[in-house]
């Protein structure tokens, strides 16, 4: 080989080795900020929502998977309410706390929004009803001694830790059957007053504050949704309708793989400021209403279109309280923004136990809590119906009609019937109908197959047989 060609094979490699580091460092600087921003917008909500000491949340925060986060700083300015988390002082995130909205990141120096002036009082550690073991919609009957025992012991089981490399971290329970509570535990530092997060049992309210304004003539199931980013003549988006979406077949493209740093779930909830608007400028891939994704940038798409809907930010802000919150008792529920003001349906929702059995309660008994409707009727019913593009009896509008794959263990299935509210770390809102049963499980389940809903759900109802 001359020396010429032999420049010019260094002077490839060298290129190839620079565009392989720069890579490198473009993808290594990525990781860091969306790890960065989960610190600080954890901690933020620990400590300021779930009213937990900081040593508490950061011990919930780096485990597992998530260890490394332990090398990325953070400092809590109790006066501010806000938290900022930084790698090596390079990269650096803040969250910010406001009473009723929770925490939400700072993107593009934009300050999330305040509640209005007058519903500034409301506290997310609102406390639920007295007592540990009561009722929720009126009086009946408690357990005999055999099913509070047996009830006793499955709750026992929920609890343990069968494999200490992929611990299960079960942090509440709370089982209703007919009306009443039956069976509450709670793991160490959690209290029953503790708002906890549901992840995407956040879509659930979603589909009530949906089906509210459609009950209001506010919203059409079958109607095109007014996004702008889908408006320009000739978008084959500007088909979606709001069915498609709550259905999760709207076609748009999205990579909901909660496991990858920088897949399009992980960018959208801690990479930018305007998370509707990042899931709306997605690619379509299939014909509106002919495929079925997961999608929960589908979610931050129709919390937008509420925005859209409803008079003002002033009406918006305050509707998720008005319209459901306080109708059902839920005092203690925050459903959190992103920076641009917009709710992270998706995701990011607080509360109790019990105010989460509150909501599966709603849906068990059809929309109707203490005699006044607040959902249409019908709409129950619609939410539990199949999607005609998911697999078969697996999904229905912002609902699991079976427990997804990676929380149902090898035994026979549940029976039909049953739907159920499921998020990210093992969170559920399980309702059995025909057995007038509401079970909430929810933990920091960073292993899927360590916690088997269905075999517990199997469990709680043979123990009330």
């Amino acid at each position: 080989m001359g020396r010429r060609a032999r420049r010019l094979a260094v002077g490839v490699v060298g290129f190839v080795l620079l565009t392989i580091l720069t890579a490198a460092i473009v993808y290594a600087g990525r990781v860091a900020g969306i790890a960065v921003a989960y610190k600080a917008k954890m901690l933020c909500s620990g400590v300021f929502v779930m009213r937990l000491d900081s040593w508490h949340v950061l011990a919930d925060i780096e485990i597992d998977d998530l260890s490394l986060l332990r090398h990325v700083s953070a400092s809590i300015d109790p006066a501010a309410r806000s938290v900022s988390a930084s790698v090596l002082g390079i990269i650096r995130r803040e969250a910010v706390y406001r009473d009723g909205l929770g925490c939400s990141l700072v993107y593009d120096g934009k300050m999330p929004p305040r509640l209005p002036e007058e519903n500034e009082g409301i506290r997310s550690n609102a406390a639920g009803w007295p007592g540990r073991e009561g009722d929720l919609v009126g009086s009946r009957p408690a357990l005999d001694d055999t099913r509070r025992e047996r009830l006793g012991a499955v709750l026992d089981r929920a609890f343990t830790e069968p494999d200490l490399r992929r611990p299960r971290r079960t942090r509440a329970v709370v089982i209703v059957h007919r009306g009443r509570v039956v069976a509450e535990r709670y793991a160490p530092g959690i209290e029953p007053e503790t708002p906890l997060m549901g992840w995407s049992m956040a879509k659930t309210v979603v589909n009530a504050l949906t089906g509210v304004l459609v009950g209001e003539g506010r919203l059409l199931l079958d109607r095109p949704v007014p996004v702008p980013e889908w408006q320009t003549p000739g978008d084959p988006r500007g088909r979606i309708t709001l069915d498609h979406l709550l259905r999760m077949s709207s076609g748009l493209r999205f990579d909901e793989d909660m496991t990858s740093p920088l897949a399009d779930v992980t960018s959208m909830l801690l990479g930018v400021g305007d998370m509707a608007a990042f899931a709306a400028n997605a690619e379509l891939e299939a014909e509106p209403g002919t495929a079925w994704r997961y999608s929960s940038g589908t979610s931050n798409i129709i919390v937008r279109v509420l925005r859209r809907v409803l008079r003002d930010d002033r009406e918006y802000l305050t509707f998720p309280r008005r319209a459901l919150f306080d109708r059902i008792g839920m005092s203690s529920a925050v459903l959190e923004t992103d920076a641009a003001g917009t709710f992270v349906g998706s995701s990011f929702m607080y509360a109790t136990a019990r105010d989460w059995a509150r909501l599966g309660m709603l849906y068990l008994q059809d929309g109707v809590w203490a005699g006044e409707r607040i959902l249409p009727e019908g709409w129950v019913r619609y939410s539990r119906s199949a999607a005609p593009a998911a697999p078969p009896r697996l999904y229905g509008a912002h609902f699991w009609l079976d427990v997804p794959d990676e929380y149902r263990g090898p035994g026979p299935g549940l029976p039909d019937g049953i739907f159920h509210a499921a998020g990210h770390e093992g969170q559920f809102v399980t309702i059995v109908p025909a057995r007038e049963t509401v079970i909430v499980r929810l933990g920091r389940t960073r292993y899927p197959a360590a916690w088997d809903h269905a075999a517990f759900v199997r469990e709680v109802l043979a123990a009330l047989d």
